[in-house]
């Protein structure tokens, strides 16, 4: 088994190497898996766990105070399994396995996705607030009112590109993912707690087929990056499509970035897995990535 993964895309985080050791440790731990699908959840399954990404516990704080979960998986036999706006998820890869390979439907959302969870066994009810993200929110003076009230405050908050989300130097770019191989099949797998202070409720790329994950029979991709924009120009479909056209990971994932970031100006990164070898790119001050090869 091959596995590259990512644990998101922006500026350099204060303890690198740390946020290292548990990259390498979803990356081996990919390596055990059954299947390329179980290599990815069991990759981003670490990732989740871990409160140094912007997935599962530590998630990012939407502007109601609640941590909210998006996830996507698909395999190169084009299935797809995709869930969001979970409170209290840990595992969204986890619930996007389960739509992907229990269902006969490709998404999932919100309250009936997370009592999907609980019916196939992945915990529910978890805290996903940890004191550091709970106290930057609190210092944002949040809203109490409606809808109207959020956008209002959001607007100085909720940022787009290679920025970071209000004064509270919130990250917004530690969206995690992983893409496996057994050297016949692929799968590609993204999750994520969101953006910082985005109004409740909003779901961004990352459960997006050909957004946040993409995977075809020449290989995969995961996203990670400025949320709304790698929606509107499908990246991880353009990577992959790209490796169809007969480019190999790394040119795949660097034509894809350039393309990106003609149309956007944002920030992001991609990773890319063909059956040769793992690619990267980004546009960002960093995106740590680990590669785990168990043949």
């Amino acid at each position: 088994m091959r596995v590259i993964v990512h644990g998101g895309a922006g500026g350099a985080p204060d303890e690198p190497e740390p946020r290292q050791a548990v990259l390498d440790e979803a990356a081996a731990a990919g390596t055990d898996g059954t299947s390329p699908l179980d290599a990815v959840e069991r990759a981003v399954g670490v990732l989740e766990t871990s409160p140094r990404f912007n997935a599962g516990v530590g998630g990012a704080v939407q502007s109601d105070g609640v941590v909210r979960t998006d996830a996507g998986v698909m395999t190169s036999d084009r299935a797809i399994g995709a869930a969001c706006s979970m409170p209290g998820v840990e595992h969204a890869v986890s619930v996007a396995r389960v739509v992907h390979s229990e269902t006969p439907h490709i998404f999932v959302s919100g309250e009936h996705a997370v009592s999907l969870a609980d019916e196939f066994g992945v915990d529910t009810d978890v805290d996903l607030l940890t004191d550091e993200k709970r106290e930057r929110y609190e210092a944002e003076d949040p809203p109490r009112g409606g809808p109207r009230e959020h956008l209002a405050w959001l607007e100085t908050r909720f940022g787009s590109g290679d920025d970071q989300a209000g004064k509270s130097d919130a990250p917004d770019h530690d969206t995690v993912g992983a893409v496996a191989s057994d050297g016949e099949a692929f799968a590609a797998a993204t999750s994520t707690g969101g953006r910082s202070f985005a109004l409740a409720g909003r779901v961004g790329d990352v459960p997006q087929v050909g957004s946040g994950f993409f995977c075809t029979e020449a290989g995969g991709a995961s996203a990670t990056g400025a949320g709304e924009d790698i929606a509107r120009v499908t990246l991880t479909e353009r990577a992959v499509s790209h490796l169809e056209d007969g480019l190999d990971a790394a040119a795949a994932a660097d034509r894809a970035m350039a393309e990106f970031e003609e149309l956007t100006g944002s920030g992001a990164g991609v990773i890319v897995l063909d059956a040769d070898g793992a690619g990267s790119a980004f546009n960002t001050e960093l995106m740590q990535t680990s590669v785990a090869v168990d043949e």
